[in-house]
C-alpha cells in the first residue's frame, strides 16, 4: 500500500476511521468520505488525511468525491465501504405497517450506496497498471451478521446487508478479468459510535452474548481483517463473518 491511493467511506468514525488509520500507517494516501461535514473535516484535520463530504447513495455526489480524491492522490487501488445506517422498525408495529420510505432509506444507503461506490471505484481501477498477478485493486464491503441472523425489527437492515453479501460473488466474478478483487466483512457486535451511546450495563450485556472473546469487537479488529484482505490476493468473492461465533437470537 505504500504510496498507493485508498478510499474509505464512513471514514470519519467507527470501523471506517480505524481502517483509514491502518491504511495510512501502511503508507497509503487515504481519502475519508463521509456524509457528515463537521465530522469529516475534524477527522481530516486531526489525521492529515483528505476529508471529502460524500453521500454514497447519490451518483453525482459519489462521482465528485472520487474525482476529488483522484485529483489529489490518483485513482485508488483500495476501496473500503463502511458507510451505513441501522434504522430499526417492525414490519407491522403498533401504528400499522412500516413506512415504505423508512425501508427504502436503509436499502438506499446500505445497499445502493455500496454498489454505487463499488461501480465507480472499480471503473477507475481498470485504468491502473497491473501489479503482481495482474491485480489492479481490491474492494472491501461491509455487511453484518444480521444478513444471516436478522432480528425482529431488523427487516430493513438485515435485507440491505444480505444484498451486500449477495453482491460480493457476482461482482468478484465480473471484475476478475480486470484484476479487481471484491470481498465483504460481516461484523458482529462492534464498539461503534452507535453502541458507545448505550449505557455501560447494556454494552456489557451485549458483549457477554458473544461466545468468545466475550466482549464487543473493536474497530481495530475490523481494520486488521480489512488490511489482511488487501494483502492476501487469494481472498476474493467471499464474505467473512467477524463475530466471535455469535449467532443472533430472534430478539
Amino acid at each position: 500500500m505504500n504510496g498507493q491511493a485508498a478510499l474509505v467511506t464512513g471514514g470519519a468514525s467507527g470501523l471506517g476511521a480505524a481502517t483509514a488509520a491502518a491504511l495510512q500507517a501502511a503508507g497509503a494516501n487515504v481519502a475519508l468520505l463521509d456524509i457528515n461535514p463537521a465530522a469529516v473535516a475534524e477527522a481530516g484535520a486531526r489525521t492529515g488525511m483528505l476529508g471529502i463530504v460524500c453521500d454514497v447513495a447519490d451518483a453525482d455526489s459519489a462521482e465528485r468525491a472520487i474525482a476529488q480524491a483522484a485529483a489529489a492522490h490518483g485513482p485508488a487501488r483500495v476501496l473500503v465501504n463502511c458507510a451505513g445506517i441501522g434504522t430499526a422498525g417492525r414490519i407491522v408495529g403498533r401504528d400499522g405497517p412500516l413506512g415504505l420510505a423508512a425501508y427504502e432509506k436503509v436499502i438506499r444507503v446500505n445497499l445502493i450506496g455500496t454498489f454505487n461506490m463499488l461501480r465507480l471505484a472499480a471503473h477507475a481501477m481498470t485504468t491502473l497498471a497491473p501489479l503482481e498477478d495482474g491485480e489492479r485493486g481490491v474492494i472491501v464491503n461491509t455487511a453484518s451478521v444480521a444478513a444471516y441472523d436478522g432480528q425482529i425489527g431488523q427487516a430493513a437492515y438485515a435485507s440491505s446487508k444480505a444484498g451486500v453479501v449477495g453482491l460480493t460473488l457476482p461482482a468478484a466474478r465480473e471484475l476478475a478479468r480486470f484484476g479487481v478483487r471484491v470481498m465483504t466483512i460481516a461484523p458482529g457486535l462492534f464498539l461503534t459510535p452507535m453502541l458507545k451511546s448505550l449505557p455501560d450495563d447494556i454494552q456489557k450485556s451485549l458483549g457477554d452474548s458473544v461466545p468468545f472473546p466475550q466482549r464487543l469487537g473493536t474497530p481495530e479488529e475490523y481494520a486488521a481483517l480489512a488490511m489482511h484482505i488487501v494483502a492476501n490476493r487469494m481472498l476474493n468473492g467471499e464474505t467473512i463473518r467477524l463475530d466471535g461465533a455469535l449467532r443472533m437470537a430472534p430478539r
